[in-house]
């Protein structure tokens, strides 16, 4: 079977319209920021070892660890005997179940950074679908029942999960990031019919702040002027959002990554304005210091089958990070998911048909390395590096040869906490 990574599955966080899961490979690595006086370190940082160890599931097949905080909360999903996924979150590898709306499945689909108790991400309600999307949500899920329910962005604060509203007139919501100035970002419908609106999907949708001191408000983002729809995919302390801005399409993704974007202080920003391709560009993750990763399009392929990785700062802006060189077939895929303090960037790396995927980090756009190079006795294949934390902790997906399972893992660095 054709594996695939996590930009398949909407990268396992922008939909590219995939409904039915396949094995997500995403594989990471971790380096350490060094000065460049100091070169001859980046080579003994780059060959730091883990002590990887695998995260208990809900009794199913498959689990995978997609947020770790600096407290070392981990959050992710696991499938229950049923197929259905729920929302998850390991504290010292002790797993909590987060529950649902109501419905089927739940899902902490991106890198929550807040340390104060809160995790975000999306559940499925008892409520149907009423105009017959599958919203931003359904890929996600495990069959069955992974479309026909209304979708609501959550907050899971003091062991309790509740939704977050849409827009005036819309349906549909989706949470995946939270600070500690208690603001909640996502995107989220309103009750316009827009044209622009591809395959299921309806109603137009925006970027969305929610503020959980003022009894979970929420407000939108400006888009780049021309442009109808967007989505926030991750929030700092010091209130910078990222995100993505262009037209409705299928729901994020593909043509509404037209512009990958910074908010500060009410302006929006192209971060990319030269990107290779009007689609599939997309930050990730941003850091305390205002630091950008993500994924941008690659021009012959508007489905997204091959993008390449990028680093924004402000002093230098875009750097793209290159895939693995010397494998066989040869590496073309390249994804960032994570970044920390240290400027270490997790990721992956892929063959064009993605056969061969592989974790990785950068150190600041350096050479890339594979983490299965540095996991030491640990029997898996890591497959998927989503997140790392300020003290190079990383969660992701390994595939278990033994039992053929996906399971979250976490990788401590050794000597680390």
């Amino acid at each position: 079977m054709k594996i695939q990574t996590t930009k398949n599955l909407i990268a396992q966080f922008i939909i590219k319209g995939v409904t039915q899961p396949l094995f997500v490979i995403v594989a990471l690595v971790c380096v350490a920021l060094v000065p460049a006086h100091a070169q001859g370190q980046v080579q003994a940082k780059a060959k730091t070892q883990y002590n990887v160890s695998t995260l208990p599931g809900l009794g199913g097949t498959s689990s995978g660890g997609n947020s770790i905080n600096d407290q070392s909360w981990t959050a992710g999903y696991s499938r229950l005997p049923n197929r259905n996924r729920h929302a998850t979150v390991w504290r010292n590898s002790l797993l909590s179940d987060l529950g649902t709306l109501g419905g089927p499945n739940s899902s902490v689909t991106w890198n929550v950074k807040n340390t104060a108790g809160i995790i975000v991400g999306i559940s499925q309600t008892a409520d149907p679908q009423l105009l017959g999307e599958s919203w931003s949500s359904a890929a996600f899920y495990s069959t069955p029942n992974n479309v026909g329910y209304i979708n609501l962005g959550f907050v899971w604060q003091n062991n309790q999960m509740r939704g977050l509203p849409p827009f005036p007139g819309g349906n549909n919501g989706f949470a995946t990031g939270a600070n500690n100035l208690g603001q909640v970002v996502g995107w989220a419908e309103n009750g316009f019919h827009d044209p622009n609106c591809c395959c299921t999907q309806v109603l137009q949708f925006r970027p969305a702040v929610w503020d959980l001191g003022s009894g979970d408000q929420i407000h939108d983002l400006p888009l780049i002027s021309g442009d109808s729809s967007g989505a926030a995919t991750a929030i700092n302390d010091i209130g910078q959002i990222v995100g993505i801005s262009g037209i409705c399409d299928q729901a994020v993704g593909r043509h509404t990554a037209k512009h990958a974007v910074l908010w500060q202080n009410g302006t929006v920003t192209d971060i990319y304005p030269n990107a290779p391709a009007p689609w599939w560009n997309t930050p990730t993750a941003i850091n305390q210091r205002g630091d950008v990763v993500g994924f941008v399009g690659d021009p012959a392929f508007v489905e997204g089958d091959v993008i390449h990785a990028f680093m924004w700062t402000r002093e230098d802006g875009i750097r793209q990070l290159e895939p693995l060189k010397g494998r066989t077939p040869q590496h073309v895929d390249s994804e960032a998911y994570g970044i920390n303090e240290a400027r270490q960037v997790v990721g992956v790396s892929c063959d064009a048909d993605q056969t061969d995927c592989r974790a990785v980090i950068w150190d600041h756009g350096n050479t890339p390395t594979d983490l299965n190079d540095l996991k030491g006795g640990y029997s898996a294949f890591l497959a998927s590096a989503k997140d790392i934390n300020d003290k190079g902790e990383i969660t992701g997906r390994a595939f278990d040869p033994t039992t053929g399972a996906l399971i979250a893992y976490l990788a401590v660095p050794v000597g680390g906490h």
